[in-house]
């Protein structure tokens, strides 16, 4: 069973069990994806990120340049120079290369476990702020991912935003 049909017997059979006289339960929804692009923290963790690999990042186009420009040397001197002299330019050019695909697969991986990380904390920012804001507004059930539907009424995704903005 999926996740939404389970969310929504729960709450069919939690209406039904309560009795016509009591209150209504009051139901909220939560577009993450919304939340993930607009709150202030997912720009600082861009940032921060950026930052934080900004010298791998020049390292690595320092070295792209370097192998542009001994390409470009031993093209323009491949007719002047010894066999054995092109080889050894050719073999420390394609060193180089490689030395370059490893750096730049290593910064990818580096890179892409900080973005887990810092998704995770904002994961938890964005879950304390669904909790506070329910509870402050007296919701009984908060619902967000697998919705098919939800509409303005029950969307509290601004109020969510708008308490991470304070923080």
């Amino acid at each position: 069973m999926n996740t939404l049909l389970k969310c929504l017997l729960a709450v069919a059979l939690v209406a039904s069990t309560v009795p016509a006289t009591a209150n209504e339960i009051k139901v909220g929804y939560v577009q993450v994806d919304k939340i993930l692009q607009d709150a202030p923290q997912t720009a600082e963790s861009g940032k921060k990120l950026e930052k934080e690999f900004a010298p791998r990042t020049q390292e690595l186009d320092r070295m792209q340049k370097q192998i542009r420009d001994s390409e470009a040397a031993l093209t323009k001197d491949s007719l002047t120079i010894s066999d054995t002299d092109r080889r050894n330019k050719e073999r420390d050019i394609s060193n180089l290369k490689i030395e370059f695909q490893r750096k730049q697969r290593e910064l990818r991986e580096d890179v892409n476990l900080r973005k887990n990380e810092e998704l995770g904390s904002l994961q938890d920012k964005i879950n304390k702020a669904v909790t506070a804001v329910s509870e402050a507004e007296g919701y009984d059930l908060v619902i967000y991912s697998g919705v098919a539907f939800a509409s303005k009424k029950v969307d509290i995704t601004d109020k969510v935003l708008k308490s991470l903005g304070k923080k």
